[in-house]
């Protein structure tokens, strides 16, 4: 099937969402494309109940909600979406761009604007012997790499591998409705931010956590994809078993920009350059926003990225329509364009 529309956004989570309201704001028409089957990205794949507490203006706010509202916010500007479809080429075609999905559909469009995070992502899998056969969702499994509902891990014994933000946060949060919450790390200092790391040993001084370093994981025990134990051990080969009913291993994630890298945009770090006062890439016509991008003082905030797809869709504008000069209004004024 082919279309044809003023932008392309490719990457549907909080960002890219921000990007088709921003567009349509602009009245730029605009269809989204994402390779996971739902909109959200991370917020959604990895953490829709964790909180997220620098969205201004909400002290708080759950990751799924925060999706919830984007989406609400973009409806009334109708975008195509292509989901669990994977934009594998790109193409300069005239004045426009040929945007080709996975499934065989083109988009011809005048901008494309790239709002894929880091790309396709997946966990670190620790190696653990057999450690495949307990992975799964839904609360019968026995290893997790991701937490979806807080409530899959109510009552139950849960071990929790990593010593960065993501151990420390989800350790603190299941605290409040887990059994028994166990703390595996190398080394008694944590690389988290320090005022999670103060609350997470102060929870353990308290009894809601236990530390268990310093410890690595060294083999799993249970059948039928159901965990009875994990089993640790010391770099001297002292060996100890945790009886736990879940393990969580937070190793970071192992991210692949696909083919996004092979679309001879100008490179740093495995991030796109962009110019920051337009978000333009070295190639005319494509922009690139949130985690995707560098620039000087770079920073990787959720609400950067608003920001960012705001400069996107103003300068796309000048593309998509040349010789169009675009009158700037607040939205206190203008409303939103139907």
């Amino acid at each position: 099937m082919n279309y044809e529309t003023d932008a392309v956004v490719v990457g549907a989570g909080p960002v890219g969402l921000f990007a088709v309201f921003q567009c349509g704001m602009v009245k730029l028409s605009c269809h989204l494309v994402d390779a996971l089957d739902a909109v959200g990205g991370q917020c959604m794949a990895l953490y829709p109940e964790k909180p997220i507490y620098d969205i201004p203006a909400f002290a708080s706010l759950p990751a799924a909600e925060l999706i919830e509202r984007l989406q609400a916010q973009a409806a009334p500007f109708k975008p195509t979406t292509h989901l669990g479809r994977q934009m594998v080429g790109l193409e300069r075609a005239g004045e426009s761009w040929r945007c080709t999905l996975s499934d065989g559909t083109v988009i011809t469009a005048r901008v494309v604007i790239i709002a894929a995070g880091s790309g396709a992502f997946g966990p670190n899998r620790p190696p653990l012997d057999g450690i495949q056969g307990f992975e799964g969702q839904g609360p019968g499994r026995g290893v997790h790499y991701f937490v979806s509902r807080r409530e899959d891990f109510r009552d139950r014994r849960v071990v929790i591998a990593g010593g960065g933000d993501s151990a420390v946060d989800w350790a603190i949060s299941l605290s409040e409705l887990a059994a028994k919450v166990m703390v595996v790390h190398r080394r008694p200092k944590f690389r988290a931010a320090p005022d999670s790391e103060a609350k997470l040993k102060e929870l353990a001084d308290g009894g809601r956590i236990e530390l268990v370093v310093p410890y690595q994981l060294h083999g799993l025990e249970g059948d039928g994809g159901a965990l009875a134990a994990v089993t640790v051990a010391t770099l001297d080969g002292e060996t100890r078993r945790l009886e736990a009913d879940a393990l969580l291993p937070f190793f970071g994630l192992a991210t692949d920009l696909g083919p996004i890298a092979e679309w001879g945009l100008a490179m740093d770090r495995n991030t796109i350059a962009v110019d920051p006062a337009s978000m333009a890439t070295s190639a005319p016509g494509i922009f690139a926003a949130g985690d995707v991008c560098t620039y000087p003082g770079k920073l990787k905030l959720i609400l950067s990225g608003f920001s960012e797809a705001a400069r996107a869709a103003h300068s796309a504008y000048g593309i998509a329509h040349p010789g169009e000069a675009l009158h700037f209004e607040h939205s206190t004024t203008a409303g939103v364009p139907r």
